[in-house]
């Protein structure tokens, strides 16, 4: 049995690779520290990030950026109305030589891959990338193929262009570990954007992460202690969220839908990882504040009511944790 002592090390340990991570990615970016945090949360926690936000945040920026801080394979991928699935994982090519059908992989058989405007590609290619997400695996005519480990999806999406965009199927955005929404720099943060981006000077930095670090945090993330008045809490924030349960509160008068079992998983998981960003090795009620809202806001659907009304899910998540007590 690991003491106190052993498991603090393993904490601190892991707490500074993700300092060192998060020091590089800031040379280049500057402010948004929630969603390089919760682009490493998702990493950590064997899960997929949907990022949203309007042009010219740094949404690209930040993802090439981490990709360069890990000694990991990348590419991206911009989703286009014409994108065929073929594009996205490979198809079969037929070599005259051999006379025979040969896998040509496509670029998702990589350990990053940046889905560019996601939501601007028809069903048929967002189904394709499903299975990936999902299974951790492709089909290519007969044969599956399993990704290597690491695989991180991270989509961004515009959020006021809906002109030629498809809207992400549920399942697709439940596989989503966190959806972020990406907000405009304050004036102090922009006036360095533009003293240390203007002149467009590349900005080197150096591959801080490898998948060996990668797994040392997913287990020290996994081994940090969660008390059960703590668990019970995430779940009752979940069942909160579901009209099927008849709660009496005025926020459900505005759910169509609820968070779904698997929103308490991610919720318990992602609590853990903060904890482990804040060095400490046991989770508090803080920490699933801290994540609730990225955890859950793909997840509860609201009605036509809430809609008219102005009401966001950011809000009715808000209303959620008033209702629900603390431990």
């Amino acid at each position: 049995m690991k003491t106190v002592k052993e498991t603090d090390s393993k904490v601190i340990e892991a707490h500074s690779i993700v300092n060192r991570c998060r020091d590089e990615i800031a040379k280049r970016i500057i402010g948004q520290e929630k969603m390089v945090s919760s682009m490493l949360m998702g990493l950590i926690a064997g899960g997929h990030v949907l990022i949203e936000g309007v042009p010219g945040l740094a949404k690209t920026l930040a993802v090439k950026t981490l990709s360069e801080v890990l000694d990991v394979s990348y590419k991206r991928i911009q989703f286009t109305p014409d994108l065929l699935p073929a594009d996205l994982i490979g198809t079969m090519v037929y070599r005259q030589e051999s006379g025979k059908f040969t896998p040509r992989k496509g670029p998702v058989f990589s350990n990053i891959v940046l889905a560019d405007e996601i939501n601007r590609a028809p069903a048929k290619v967002q189904s394709a990338l499903l299975e990936a997400m999902q299974e951790q695996q492709v089909t290519i005519g007969d044969e599956t193929y399993k990704l290597k480990a690491p695989f991180f999806v991270l989509a961004t999406q515009n959020p006021i262009e809906h002109e030629g965009t498809y809207p992400l199927p549920e399942a697709q955005l439940d596989r989503f570990i966190l959806k972020l929404s990406v907000g405009y720099p304050d004036m102090e943060e922009e006036l360095e954007i533009l003293n240390r981006m203007g002149d467009e000077k590349e900005i080197p930095v150096s591959k801080v992460l490898n998948p060996a670090h990668i797994e040392t945090l997913k287990k020290t993330a996994r081994n940090i202690k969660i008390d059960s008045r703590v668990e019970s809490y995430i779940v009752s924030i979940a069942a909160a969220s579901r009209p099927v349960n008849n709660i009496n509160a005025d926020f459900m008068h505005y759910i169509e839908f609820g968070a779904s079992p698997r929103a308490s998983i991610f919720l318990h998981r992602c609590s853990k990882i903060n904890a482990l960003f804040n060095k400490r090795d046991y989770v508090v009620p803080e920490d699933v504040k801290s994540v609730v809202h990225e955890v859950l806001r793909h997840r509860i659907i609201l009605n036509y009511e809430a809609e008219s009304e102005g009401l966001t899910t950011d809000i009715v998540i808000d209303e959620i944790l008033k209702f629900v007590q603390v431990p």
